[in-house]
């Protein structure tokens, strides 16, 4: 599903260039604490773009492995929860946004889990 290679390069786009931002445009608006905060997404942001690509070619060689393309929605969610969550956290200052993050975790962790059985599945069947 070439869904992962466009959604992992457009990730990977989005990312650089929200760290660029906080880099440059946010570091003399927000506090050191909320600079982190943003940090932390756009860290979390890119890593997980990269995870996207890596889906995006697994669908290649493993076009029957439905839990690989599982893993690659869960792991889009967790960027969209998880990393999005901070961005308007740190932009708006609203700080309960930061409740929503937590959903982003577990999306993440959901789609590591379900790569790593997709990977021991393919391996044992």
């Amino acid at each position: 599903m070439k869904i992962f290679l466009i959604l992992g390069s457009l990730n990977a786009l989005i990312g650089v260039t929200l760290g660029a931002f906080g880099a440059h445009g946010l570091k003399s608006r927000v506090t050191p604490e909320l600079l982190s905060v943003w940090q932390t997404g756009v860290q979390y942001h890119l890593i997980h773009a990269l995870a996207l690509v890596l889906i995006g070619i697994l669908c290649q060689l493993m076009p029957d492995a439905s839990l690989v393309r599982y893993a690659g929605w869960s792991l889009q969610l967790g960027i969209l929860l998880f990393s999005g969550s901070l961005y308007a956290l740190v932009l708006s200052g609203v700080k309960s946004l930061g409740m929503i993050t937590p959903l982003g975790g577990v999306a993440f962790l959901v789609g590591w889990l379900l790569l790593a059985l997709a990977a021991w599945r393919h391996s044992t069947g």
